[in-house]
């Protein structure tokens, strides 16, 4: 999963490194999506482009790093469920 992606940032990696030094980048495809201040503003640009696609989130000049977003994460589903039934007895 995301080989293409790999190899495209390592072929960009030295010319990134001048251009956006200490920025992430997104990367999808052998495409440079954007050059963000922050992995938050990244991976929200990404999810807002992507969905569910995957899609690489680097900081440039740094060593690889595997980060999982859940779809939670990116505001794709919700995390409140209906509150549970307090145990019978209980008052509310």
């Amino acid at each position: 999963m995301l080989e293409v992606e790999r190899k495209y940032y390592s072929e960009k990696v030295e010319e990134w490194k001048r251009l956006y030094p200490g920025k992430f980048v997104v990367v999808k495809g052998r495409e440079l999506v954007g050059v963000f201040p922050s992995m938050d503003d990244a991976l929200s640009a990404g999810g807002a482009k992507f969905g569910l696609d995957s899609f690489l989130v680097r900081l440039v000049g740094q060593g690889e790093m595997e980060v999982s977003v859940p779809a939670l994460a990116l505001g794709l589903i919700g995390a409140n469920p209906p509150r549970a039934n307090r145990r019978s007895g209980s008052s509310a």
